[in-house]
């Protein structure tokens, strides 16, 4: 009781004097008497007290001095306002940030739930405290995760704009979204995942740090140095792409995964270590497979097979090429070769390909049969063709009409002849240009003959005159 009442008579001298020092106008006396109301709750451990003087010193305004009332009369209520507010600021940002210092030597969950809850009430609505509210909702964002609360912790992130705070340093705005992105995917809200996910611009991981740092012009405002628990944007970017993998995996977009794993990848902390690169070099090539024949996987299929890291994976290498070459591919000499190494993949990075992979990956290959035989053919019977790929009739006429439907292919289909056309129809311009051509070249033909006839006549004719 004696040190209670000790605790309230030593708050009250030092209201008094926060009392004096803010009616004085005296901003670092006002900060320093706040702070030490703050500490000597601390100290005696009176947490209650502490809450309570934390929402009084938020709520205290004073009158304030002569000069400033002067300047009221003069320039009247919008520079008023604004150095009252900035007078404010100062004490409140100080008390905010000293309270945040005993978050973490709160003796239980409650308490700390408590004093996390004051500091929000306190700091929201203002713009001077923005970062340090974004702090605390994260922590206890964290606490209600760990409580298995993920829906509130999703939504208590989600109040949190951060893109717009000036003064909040990248890399600390970049770690909030990703936060924010990884719970939705938590809680299986892959539309708020997508829509939070593109706040972050993919660009902005190849932005070379050194070169970014500029000298603040006076006037600019001062950008925060982030917390040493934040990822450097090298170790962010492997996160992100981590996370967008976890959302197309939900859609099964085979390349979008694969481009994910490429970005991965291209990390210079990945490529020099061959314990890293490989596993991820693994599941480029998988999806590279798996993904629909379009020209981006196209162009990624090339310039993966480029990459002389992938002489490492010959396994990989070769069912590269096979995709590659213009040759049909017997699916089950194929699934013999790679099953091992299919299922082996849930031991590795980004565990196993998808529940529909095995499914996908017999479609992919039936797909690169259709094309390889629609380059050599332009006309074959439905039953040639089943054959070629190993299927029955219905199921490869079933296969090209889906190639044909997506338009990966074009085809005609005479189902009573059971004759397949892959020629493309041309109209009547196209048909009179390839004659315009052939004829060209028959009459180029026709001179070049006459050309060598004329001149066998005129040597034959010089040997017999000697």
């Amino acid at each position: 009781m004696e040190v209670g009442g000790n605790l309230e008579s030593s708050i009250e001298k030092l209201l008094n004097v926060e009392k004096q020092m803010r009616l004085a106008g005296d901003v670092a006396g006002t900060k320093k008497a706040v702070t030490d109301i703050l500490q000597l709750c601390f100290e005696a451990r009176a947490w209650k007290t502490l809450n309570e003087q934390i929402v009084v010193l938020s709520k205290r305004r004073g009158q304030l001095k002569q000069g400033v009332i002067l300047i009221f009369r003069k320039y009247g209520f919008w520079l008023f306002s604004l150095i009252k507010e900035k007078y404010g600021a100062q004490a409140v940002t100080a008390m905010v940030q000293q309270a945040m210092q005993y978050i973490d030597e709160t003796p239980d969950l409650e308490t700390r739930i408590e004093l996390i809850k004051t500091l929000n009430n306190v700091s929201a609505g203002k713009i001077y405290v923005e970062i340090e509210r974004a702090r605390l909702i994260k922590k206890l964002a964290k606490i209600k995760e760990e409580q298995g609360l993920i829906a509130e912790a999703a939504d208590l992130m989600q109040e949190i704009a951060v893109e717009t705070f000036g003064a909040m340093a990248k890399t600390e705005k970049i770690a909030f979204i990703l936060e924010q992105v990884r719970l939705c995917l938590d809680r299986q809200d892959y539309i708020r995942a997508q829509i939070l996910s593109r706040k972050i611009s993919p660009r902005v991981f190849d932005v070379d740090p050194s070169k970014e740092k500029k000298k603040p012009k006076e006037g600019d405002g001062v950008v925060e140095e982030a917390p040493a628990d934040i990822p450097s944007l090298l170790e962010l970017k492997r996160i992100y792409y981590e996370l967008m993998i976890r959302y197309y995996s939900h859609n099964n977009d085979y390349l979008e995964i694969c481009r994910c794993y490429k970005a991965i990848y291209d990390i210079p902390s990945v490529k020099e270590n061959p314990a890293q690169w490989m596993p991820v070099l693994r599941k480029i090539s998988w999806y590279l497979v798996l993904s629909p024949h379009d020209p981006m996987q196209s162009s990624l299929l090339n310039s993966t097979l480029e990459d002389k890291n992938l002489s490492e994976l010959p396994n990989f290498k070769l069912l590269l090429k096979q995709l590659v070459t213009m040759e049909v591919v017997q699916w089950t000499a194929l699934w013999n070769l790679y099953k091992d190494e299919f299922e082996n993949e849930k031991n590795m990075l980004g565990g196993s390909l998808g529940d529909k992979a095995a499914e996908d990956l017999k479609q992919r290959i039936i797909e690169h049969n259709i094309l390889v035989v629609s380059k050599y053919y332009s006309r074959i019977t439905l039953k040639r063709l089943a054959e070629l790929l190993c299927l029955s009739i219905q199921e490869a006429e079933k296969h090209l009409s889906e190639m044909v439907v997506s338009k990966a292919l074009i085809a005609k289909i005479d189902r009573p002849m059971g004759v397949i056309s892959f020629q493309i129809a041309k109209d009547s311009n196209d048909i009179l240009n390839s004659w315009s051509a052939n004829l060209e070249k028959l009459l180029d033909l026709v001179e070049k003959s006459c050309h060598q006839i004329h001149k066998e006549t005129m040597v034959h004719k010089a040997a017999l005159k000697a």
